[in-house]
């Protein structure tokens, strides 16, 4: 028996709200036989001209919406909060949970049967899985895609990872400013998200490793017309999985989450995708944790791209994106279905690896181990994370005095003083970045090197902060040590002249101070006054929790998927 769709208690009844529901949509041209009970689809749309990574998702739509048709389906567009991370202060982070509610709210309020998500830039990708995982109708995402490869004196150039180097580069003098701004415009040369392997193409990566996306979805350039027939396969895909009752919670499994971990170790994944997948996962109901990230330890580099190594992900998708990557990830991989229905090794037959120097073999690979690390210690009880393939082998294990920065705008003033007393072995400390305490966990974990040092030949040292790092970002990296600073973690008491251990082979992370020193700094700590007082952000900081949790706020972890019963009028 076929179960009545969701749509039906919108747009079926014969009575005053029927009559309402359907005449207001027909205002916009759409005939009776719309409203005969074929599957409604949302597509949730995160197109925003603020977001330049997401200003191709309007022409997506429309690929999206002939494929709704052509299977029988009635597609409806929506816009939701689109995050760009680039443009948004004081952080696009502060904003994903919004981002969340307002798609939760959107699926749960309208008369949709399944929805596709449209999402591209960093937030917007997680942020939209936890409103839709929170509903948990049927689910599919739609990639906006990177950009073409950067160019820039007929070499290419990635953005984020190129924009370091050339900046240091400047602050050392060895490129002019000229040189700098003229790099700009070469940086950026289509619509699409970032062209390295930064947290947006490693959430795309990851979606279509948990088998939330069609084949080759990640890789795909922004422009290439490959990625408007990918959309309107999506759309014709996602009425089949409304006919399926196949749900968002039958795919986003714990063998899902996984082999999302997994894959995000092979291709050399953001750092951001810890706090992502923790917090989709609270959504969906599974109890993922920082140490279920150690799966992915000894997981070899296999995807050659920047930060971690040289490509760009034109290169990667040239080379055979996603599915080579899972057929070389095939005996690691837990079995999972996913929204083609089949399990996710189906979406590895037929791949074809067609460049080995970007998607090397497990026999070949760029780096041996290169899952993100895990640390514990006295400085971080509940977890810090440090991403091995971005950072200086020598430094991931190192011990060395401590050089405190209180606040983002303590370390601003100071990084570039000429008598600032430290060394290359010394460890930079930066304060008060956490959920709470910026608020929202900015990108700022990968502080800059100091002038004195980077003039020295200094390119790398060890940082450590209760920030998140952009994924396009490099170096001995230490983030979201939890419990942050804002929280009272020990954090807070650390101060310039301690000494500080890491062993990222260990997963070790910690403060050398007398237990009894701490107790007496812990007296005396107070912790500093809210930033914000009214508004979504008071909201959030009021409610966030911590890195280690997802950093998503409290009242919103889990679902509902009540039906609607009240009705509009």
């Amino acid at each position: 028996m076929t179960k009545e769709k969701r749509n039906r208690a919108w747009y079926g009844k014969q009575d005053k709200d029927g009559f309402i529901h359907r005449s207001w949509m027909k205002n916009q041209g759409f005939p009776d036989h719309a409203f005969d009970g074929r599957p409604i689809i949302g597509i949730c749309n995160t197109w925003s001209e603020l977001t330049p990574c997401n200003s191709g998702l309007r022409d997506l739509a429309e690929g999206v919406k002939r494929g709704v048709w052509e299977a029988g389906g009635f597609p409806v567009e929506f816009p939701v909060m689109s995050l760009g991370e680039t443009q948004m202060k004081p952080t696009a982070m502060l904003f994903r949970n919004l981002l969340a509610m307002d798609v939760e709210e959107s699926i749960r309020a309208y008369g949709i049967d399944g929805v596709v998500l449209l999402g591209g830039c960093d937030k917007t990708t997680p942020g939209q899985l936890m409103g839709a995982a929170s509903v948990d109708l049927p689910t599919i995402v739609v990639s906006s895609g990177p950009m073409l490869n950067g160019k820039f004196k007929g070499k290419d150039i990635g953005s984020g990872t190129d924009v370091w180097k050339f900046s240091e580069a400047v602050r050392a003098g060895d490129m002019t400013l000229k040189d700098f701004m003229n790099a700009e415009s070469g940086m950026s040369r289509s619509k699409g998200v970032c062209m390295t392997m930064g947290t947006a193409s490693t959430m795309a990566s990851v979606v279509e490793a948990m088998g939330m996306s069609l084949p080759t979805n990640a890789a795909l350039p922004a422009v290439d017309a490959r990625r408007m027939a990918l959309s309107h396969l999506t759309g014709k895909r996602i009425v089949e999985m409304v006919e399926e009752d196949l749900k968002l919670s039958q795919v986003m499994t714990r063998a899902a989450f996984e082999n999302a971990i997994l894959a995000n170790a092979a291709v050399g994944g953001s750092t951001n995708a810890v706090i992502h997948l923790l917090a989709i996962a609270g959504r969906v109901g599974i109890d993922l944790s920082l140490d279920d990230f150690e799966i992915g330890t000894d997981i070899p580099l296999l995807v050659n791209c920047m930060p971690s190594g040289k490509y760009l992900m034109e290169d990667f998708c040239y080379a055979g994106g996603m599915p080579v990557v899972l057929s070389e990830l095939k005996d690691k991989l837990r079995p999972a279905k996913t929204v083609m229905g089949g399990d996710i090794m189906d979406y590895a037959d037929g791949a074809e690896c067609y460049n080995d120097d970007v998607i090397r073999s497990f026999e070949n690979p760029l780096k041996p181990a290169a899952g993100l690390r895990v640390l514990r210690g006295n400085l971080a009880p509940n977890g810090a994370i440090v991403k091995p393939s971005a950072a200086t082998e020598r430094l991931l294990e190192h011990e060395g005095e401590a050089f405190v920065f209180e606040s983002i705008e303590d370390m601003k003033a100071n990084i570039d003083r000429e008598d600032l007393p430290v060394t290359a072995d010394t460890i930079l400390v930066l304060k008060g970045c956490g959920p709470k305490g910026y608020p929202g966990m900015p990108e700022v974990g990968n502080m800059p090197i100091p002038a004195k040092l980077v003039k020295e030949g200094v390119r790398d040292m060890v940082r450590v902060s209760d920030a998140r790092m952009s994924g396009t970002a490099f170096g001995t990296v230490v983030l979201h040590v939890s419990p942050e600073a804002n929280a009272g973690g020990n954090l807070a008491l650390v101060q310039t002249g301690d000494r500080l251990r890491l062993s990222a082979s260990a997963g070790a992370l910690d403060l050398l101070v007398a237990d009894e020193v701490l107790a007496e700094r812990r007296a005396a700590w107070e912790p500093d006054a809210p930033h914000y007082t009214r508004g979504y952000a008071k909201m959030y900081v009021d409610t966030v929790l911590q890195a280690d949790k997802g950093a998503d706020l409290d009242f919103l972890v889990g679902k509902d998927t009540r039906p609607v019963t009240r009705e509009s009028h």
